[in-house]
């Protein structure tokens, strides 16, 4: 092991200081999902299973728009690094104003759009029917969900990763509280949780809202639309929506795979699929540190500590990835019972976690170069490596699933095929990027 020098130090300082922060925030915001997926899970099988469905489909829209808050933290952070704080906010708002009108779009669309949407994973009648009636009250509050990683990633580009937290954890308390109420003490079912997280959504929304603008008025920024500002934020998003687009129709084929397989294996896939984006988001703390560093030193000019504490990061992904492995093999058997009273759900969740837990330390490794890149400002890279991992994995897991002769063994080797053909590419392409200079562009832009 090299020796720690006191440039180490100082690197997992500042790394610390956002990341744990972040990995307490990032921890907070999935169990928006955990807690859906044990109070629907006591419901029955068709209602976690149409969760699976209607989640998928609600992450993969949210899921494009992350730009709002990667996108903005990149621009915030490089504008907080050239000295510019007002235009940093300036920027900021922009971005919310984007979400919005993304927002309100993607709504009228959803609501719109959601039987057609659940028919294309091809579910029975019971399962279609509950995914349709979560799916439908989710897409409301896909608006205050957009606004908050807008405001997310300006604080964030800020150098702030506390409110975020905080926020976070009051409204996942919000959430368990009015799902248990409106699912089961009003009876409303699978949509009254949907309405449960809707409304959680919408208050954690205005706090952070009323924060930022704030932070606006007390630098003299401009809280008002800037339609060319506005502009600029959507189309330097465009390259971070492809790079997530690949990415979603990744998981989209995890998913489509499972259903094929049959309700035991949908179900026991979204169980798995959240407790893997669980961990997916508590590793994704250090990428957090990475997009608000490495755009604040890139902003700087400062490329000789952009390197060291990009070098630095790698290492905290490794150890966070072993950390977060060995953690999930040794709950693997006691994690079924939490969500579901299915026996064969249960049993087939354990296998499925040990083949997630033996990927995790090349997760590590991959989610903390994606952050670097994406506070680097390289989209460009990252879509066009997107399109090259979606074109080596889709074909993959779709053989296996479709020569699977029994359902249990075929989601098994479906998880497999994720961990080798989508995490070991996207590890590839990431590594070779990050080992040269062509990502590393100063200034304020």
């Amino acid at each position: 092991m090299p020796r720690r020098t006191a440039a180490d130090a100082g690197h997992d300082r500042e790394i610390l200081r956002l990341a744990v922060p972040a990995f307490l925030a990032l921890v907070a915001e999935p169990l928006f999902l955990l807690a859906d997926a044990a109070i629907i899970g006591h419901l029955g099988t068709p209602e976690l299973a149409g969760l699976g469905i209607a989640g998928a489909v609600v992450q993969t829209v949210v899921g494009l728009c992350i730009f709002l808050a990667y996108g903005t933290t990149a621009s915030v952070a490089r504008r907080l690094g050239a000295g510019d704080t007002r235009g940093a906010l300036a920027q900021g708002i922009d971005g919310i104003w984007l979400a919005v009108l993304i927002g309100v779009v993607t709504t009228v669309l959803g609501v719109l759009l959601t039987d057609p949407l659940v028919a294309l994973f091809g579910p029975g009648p019971e399962v279609a029917e509950q995914a349709g009636s979560y799916l439908r009250v989710a897409f409301l509050g896909v608006t205050p969900l957009l606004v908050m990683l807008a405001a997310t990633g300006i604080l964030r580009g800020l150098q702030d990763t506390r409110t975020p937290l905080y926020v976070a954890v009051g409204g996942n308390l919000l959430n368990v509280v009015l799902n248990l109420a409106l699912v089961y003490g009003l009876d409303l079912g699978v949509a009254g949780s949907a309405l449960g997280t809707d409304l959680a959504q919408l208050g954690s929304a205005a706090a952070l809202v009323v924060v930022v603008v704030r932070a606006a008025r007390a630098h003299g920024a401009p809280l008002t639309p800037d339609l060319p500002g506005v502009r600029r934020a959507a189309h330097a998003g465009v390259a971070l929506v492809v790079r997530t687009l690949t990415l979603r129709a990744s998981l989209l084929v995890m998913t489509y795979g499972a259903v094929g397989l049959g309700a035991t294996a949908t179900a026991t896939h979204q169980l798995a699929a959240t407790i893997w984006t669980f961990l997916a988001f508590a590793l994704d703390a250090v990428a957090i540190a990475a997009q608000a560093i490495t755009g604040r030193y890139l902003g700087a000019g400062d490329l000789d500590r952009t390197r060291a504490v990009t070098d630095r990061m790698v290492r905290w992904g490794v150890v966070g990835g072993v950390a977060t492995g060995l953690l999930l093999a040794a709950a693997s058997p006691l994690l079924g019972p939490l969500f579901t009273t299915d026996p064969e759900v249960r049993a087939l969740l354990v296998p499925v976690l040990l083949v997630a837990a033996l990927f995790q330390p090349v997760a590590g490794v991959v989610f903390v170069l994606d952050g670097v890149l994406i506070g680097a400002g390289d989209g460009r890279y990252l879509a066009w490596a997107g399109v090259l991992v979606l074109a080596v994995f889709a074909p993959a897991g779709l053989l296996v699933a479709a020569a699977a002769q029994e359902p249990g063994r075929g989601l098994v080797w479906l998880w497999v095929t994720f961990g080798v053909a989508f995490m070991g590419s996207r590890a590839v392409v990431l590594l070779a990027r990050a080992r040269g200079v062509g990502w590393m562009t100063t200034g304020a832009r």
